[in-house]
């Protein structure tokens, strides 16, 4: 019986994942000689690029294809049966011929390959390290930084993000540079050659916006598991020593949620984005809704110093309200079934986010984020039609 081949999309947090992993999906919607499953991981309480993946003409609904596993990492002890259990079941319910895994940011890649091996079902191919070029440049001094850190790191005997990026490179068989079009010239080569003592086996490429192409993914060969042996027997007597080298704790990485109706004040958002958002704030992203446009879910999907916003949908309450729409009574009886239950103010609009980052530098910037929430008094003032000042820039959907 043919083997099932798994596709591993690795990489820190931010670092195109799911961009990567949207492009590949639409590319296969053309094709009727793939069956594709996904598993997507997510160390948050709340998966919101399951919420953006699932459900589209591919994976997702009534197919059966489609799992997420959230609130942790799958290298971690505790979620790593998890993915055996979402391997074993896509293999039994839908037989696909490609599984593709999208890994939390925090994913050390040993454990996740060491069980795909052990799984006689399935054949590893592609296991790629999504790397943020941009992030490499400002904060890792064009890469070199990942080196110098993990060794001086390895000296002193502890853990930090360089060592998480340093394993995410080595166990890879292909290297990926992501957001190479906001390079200046000459810093892709600077960068390449920084990482490539830390695994000269690797091909590295570079891309931007998901630009790679899913026959060249799925044309990568069987994974060399005997080129990582020693580095797996590294990690496991790491692992023996008592902690779990694999958790996003080791490396002092943490998720905070915010779940709240309320909407963000625009003015007051603009303001903390600016000015507490600092380097240990890894990846923020989730949806939300301004008073400013109130019909808008907006997704929020920050990485290092950068962010971008996207309507992705609008809100159910705002379209039964909106006579423009000239929806039927049969729509509106629907829209109002739905809504039943809900908060009579603001109906299904919610803020949820998923903020990951250094445990010393989290909470204050998530406790500035809750400033940002609207007042009973600015509720009452949206409520009556005023002006807000929104200093984000317009998006359409």
């Amino acid at each position: 019986m043919a083997k099932t081949h798994v596709t591993v999309l690795n990489g820190f947090l931010g670092s195109g994942k799911t961009t990567l992993l949207n492009a590949l999906l639409h590319q296969a919607r053309k094709r009727s000689d793939i069956r594709l499953a996904v598993i997507a991981n997510d160390m948050g309480e709340i998966d919101i690029d399951a919420d953006v993946i699932a459900n589209t003409d591919l994976v997702g609904g009534e197919r059966n294809n489609f799992i997420s596993i959230d609130s942790g990492s799958l290298s971690s002890r505790h979620i790593l049966p998890r993915f055996r259990e979402a391997l074993a079941r896509l293999i039994a319910e839908d037989g696909p011929t490609h599984i593709l895994v999208e890994t939390s940011g925090s994913t050390h890649p040993w454990p996740l390959v060491e069980a795909l091996r052990d799984t006689p079902e399935v054949e590893l191919h592609g296991c790629l390290a999504l790397i943020d070029s941009v992030m490499l440049l400002q904060d890792f001094d064009k890469g070199r930084g990942v080196v110098e850190g993990l060794q001086r790191n390895l000296a002193q005997d502890q853990q930090g993000v360089e060592n998480l990026l340093a394993g995410q490179i080595m166990f890879a068989n292909r290297l990926v540079l992501t957001k190479t079009d906001r390079l200046p010239d000459g810093a892709l080569q600077e960068i390449a050659q920084a990482i490539h003592p830390l695994n000269p086996y690797a091909d590295i490429t570079g891309m931007s916006w998901g630009g790679l192409r899913l026959d060249d993914v799925f044309a990568m060969p069987p994974y060399d598991f005997h080129r990582v042996a020693r580095l797996g027997q590294e990690f496991a007597q790491q692992a023996d020593d008592g902690d779990d080298p694999a958790d996003p704790a080791a490396y002092r990485i943490v998720s905070r949620t915010l779940n709240d109706p309320r909407p963000f004040h625009p003015q007051r958002l603009w303001t903390i984005y600016n000015r507490f958002l600092g380097t240990g704030i890894h990846r923020s992203k989730g949806f939300f809704w301004l008073p400013s446009r109130d019909d808008q879910c907006l997704l929020w999907n920050q990485a290092a110093g950068s962010i971008n916003l996207e309507v992705v949908s609008y809100w159910r309450i705002a379209a039964l309200s909106d006579l423009s729409l000239k929806l039927t009574p049969e729509e509106r009886t629907g829209l109002a079934e739905r809504l039943a239950g809900l908060s009579p103010v603001f109906g299904d609009r919610r803020c949820q986010l998923v903020i990951i980052g250094q445990e010393q530098e989290i909470d204050p910037f998530v406790d500035a984020l809750k400033t940002c929430f609207c007042t009973e008094d600015e509720i009452v003032a949206w409520q009556h039609g005023e002006h807000f000042e929104d200093p984000w820039p317009r998006v359409d959907a």
